[in-house]
């Protein structure tokens, strides 16, 4: 008799946030690869039915939820349907999130700093506690949050997105050593420089682009598929004796 593949998702139910597109999008799909149902959300409804047709397409089992993670109220209706249907999350990967302006943060308007904070931190927390608040009664489940570099090290033009980013690492380690005695593990993702239409300043401004490959060992930028495998490594059993800690996927650009 075989052991249980560790890095199995079989029969268990994941919550993906900000999914339609880029790197969620790759996250949902890694993890329905992997044999988990799936919960992905976004603000648009159109976006999130064509996001679910093409994951159907390849047999995923999924089901979308129009939610917007800086609406507190959205999130809690989201949560009061999935109670309704009878769904018990496994896990969530917190993916969602925003960057409205570039400039920097002497500058920043009060208004656009707020939307960064209540999207990428306040959302990110109302998201992962009312997962792990249903996740602690079966002692057990995995909570992803996606971070960035900039968490670790401020890009310049980026100051209020990397505070935001630096917050929701803060968060994680928090969290961690909160609920970790109830068999919850809460880790991050810090990504690089990743081909998404999030990033797509980055990619148009051509000496900025090239100044960050030539610093990064592997020398080219990322794909979603390069974080989507950790995302799934870390929802899994082979990650069940990691909580608390951040894993950074840069091709290197950090070593």
């Amino acid at each position: 008799m075989h052991p249980r593949n560790p890095f199995d998702l079989t029969g268990r139910t994941v919550l993906v946030t900000g999914a339609t597109r880029g790197i969620g999008f790759a996250v949902a799909q890694a993890l329905a690869d992997r044999g988990s149902r799936v919960l992905i959300t976004g603000r648009k409804p159109e976006a999130i039915d064509a996001a679910v047709d093409s994951l159907r397409a390849t047999g995923a089992e999924v089901r979308g939820v129009v939610c917007h993670q800086g609406d507190s109220v959205a999130i809690e209706e989201m949560f009061r349907r999935i109670d309704e249907e009878g769904v018990a999350l496994d896990g969530v990967v917190v993916n969602a999130g925003t960057n409205p302006v570039m400039g920097p943060l002497i500058d920043v308007d009060l208004a656009a700093w707020q939307k960064i904070l209540d999207v990428n931190l306040t959302g990110s927390l109302l998201t992962a506690r009312a997962a792990i608040r249903r996740m602690l009664p079966r002692h057990g489940g995995s909570v992803v949050f996606m971070a960035s570099i900039a968490g670790i090290e401020p890009i310049t033009g980026l100051g209020a997105y990397s505070v935001s980013k630096a917050g929701l690492l803060g968060l994680m380690r928090a969290l961690a050593r909160e609920v970790g005695a109830g068999g919850v593990r809460v880790n991050a993702i810090a990504p690089g420089l990743v081909e998404t239409r999030f990033a797509a300043a980055l990619f148009q401004d051509r000496a900025a682009y090239d100044e960050i490959v030539s610093r990064t060992p592997l020398g080219r930028h990322g794909q979603p598929d390069d974080v989507a495998g950790v995302a799934a490594f870390l929802l899994s059993d082979a990650a069940a004796y990691i909580t608390g800690q951040t894993i950074v996927v840069d091709g290197g650009g950090r070593v």
